[in-house]
């Protein structure tokens, strides 16, 4: 299993200096300029550290967020890969809401492969709700425009042979023709995050990898369970599990009291990100009705006049978004969301919250030499045997979980 070190460069100063939402619409007065670049002096140095460590290194973008400051997870990795020599640098990813030139994104990722002899792995997702109303795109169609996005980066990416013309509803393209070629060919291997199983067998359809945010393993189970079963039909073999990838809040301590201290502080940003526009939190056609129906059915969103209640800290704990405890217990829990997942080749360690960067940076040395090692014996202990298999009919749990998840994917993610 490969581990990264994903980062969201947050701006968690402002977070108890202000009670309304913390994008989109928040005064940047909060924002002290010299703080933000204190800040990404220390992001940076975390990312020298993995490293250091053998960690692999995630970000990603958000827009007009106090959760996130990095717009461009390309411009970032472009500065990473020049203070880094080892680590894979992965894009995860770029947001088709805010970027609708996928020529000058292709570019872009090209750029940056050749910046890091290779190591850039790169990440294509739709992006959230409310950043639609960051920039002015129509909710409408999204989804369309998105795969077409994806197909036409890959495209761009993988012809050598001269121009090509591209023309549809959604692109006009005379001639499209990246220059620098990627240093990895044809290309760096693609990412997309996906959230239901339909996303995940157009993933599959594809073969490119697929993350999963925000979901509990009951959920990310039938997503990935829909691409092994479509990756089977379409490419007559199984899916490696390096296609796979759960993406957790996750910090290790020395102590159970320690480690519990940390989680408390990470978990800030869970109640930090709830913080949305409630008016803008579900613009028309971002999601399809039935999910829509779910999310209200399911008690755990509002869209009118309050922010959506989250999940507590002990439901983020049993579902495996938050992983919390000294090395051994983290090692068990990780092992064990392999098996509830059914199998997955990449774990994205979730930093941020209100943890210093003292604590990050033991919490990434624990990690790195006592939690990986444990969790590689424990997989060729435990998990050498075949997997469990999915029942049929998910228990009364595990569906009221899911419809929790989606509450959660379409409203606060």
């Amino acid at each position: 299993m490969e581990y990264w070190f994903f980062s969201e460069q947050q701006y968690h100063p402002a977070w108890d200096k202000y009670d309304g939402p913390i994008c989109i619409t928040q005064p940047t007065s909060l924002i002290d300029p010299k703080t933000a670049a204190d800040l990404f002096d220390r992001y940076f140095a975390e990312f020298r550290l993995a490293d250091q460590l053998g960690l692999n290194i995630a970000v990603n973008e958000h827009h007009a967020s106090l959760a996130c400051m990095s717009s461009s997870p390309l411009l970032t990795l472009a500065a990473v890969a020049r203070e880094t020599k080892n680590a894979k640098l992965l894009s995860l990813g770029t947001q088709m809401v805010n970027r609708t030139d996928p020529i000058r994104i292709a570019e872009e990722i090209a750029m940056v492969d050749q910046l890091s002899r290779g190591r850039l792995e790169a990440g294509l997702i739709k992006g959230t709700a409310v950043e639609a109303f960051a920039s002015g795109e129509k909710p409408v169609r999204m989804t369309e425009r998105f795969w077409e996005t994806v197909d036409l980066v890959v495209k761009a990416l993988s012809t050598t042979s001269g121009a090509f013309r591209w023309d549809s509803e959604n692109y006009h393209y005379r001639s499209v023709n990246i220059v620098p070629r990627c240093f990895q060919q044809t290309h760096p291997p693609m990412w997309v995050v996906g959230a239901s199983p339909s996303t995940a067998r157009e993933i599959a359809r594809r073969g490119h990898k697929m993350a999963v945010f925000g979901l509990g393993t009951a959920l990310v189970r039938s997503c990935f369970d829909a691409y092994r079963a479509e990756y089977l039909a379409i490419h007559n073999k199984p899916a490696p599990l390096d296609r796979f990838a759960h993406n957790a809040l996750t910090v290790v301590g020395n102590s159970e009291k320690e480690a519990n201290l940390r989680g408390d502080k990470l978990y800030e940003f869970y109640r930090a990100i709830q913080r949305k526009p409630p008016p803008l939190s579900n613009p028309p056609g971002y999601a399809s009705v039935s999910d829509n129906v779910k999310s209200l059915m399911s008690g755990r969103a509002n869209i009118t006049d309050k922010f959506a209640k989250g999940p507590s800290y002990s439901e983020l704990l049993t579902t495996g978004k938050l992983v919390v405890g000294t090395p051994d217990k983290v090692a068990e829990r990780i092992a064990e969301i392999f098996v509830e997942d059914g199998g997955i080749g990449h774990f994205l360690l979730q930093g941020g919250g209100t943890l210093t960067f003292e604590e990050t940076s033991d919490h990434l040395r624990i990690f790195a030499t006592e939690v990986a090692p444990r969790v590689k014996r424990l997989l060729a202990e435990k998990v050498g045997l075949k997997l469990p298999e999915r029942t049929q009919v998910p228990t009364a749990s595990i569906a009221s979980q899911a419809t929790t998840d989606l509450a959660t994917s379409v409203y606060l993610e």
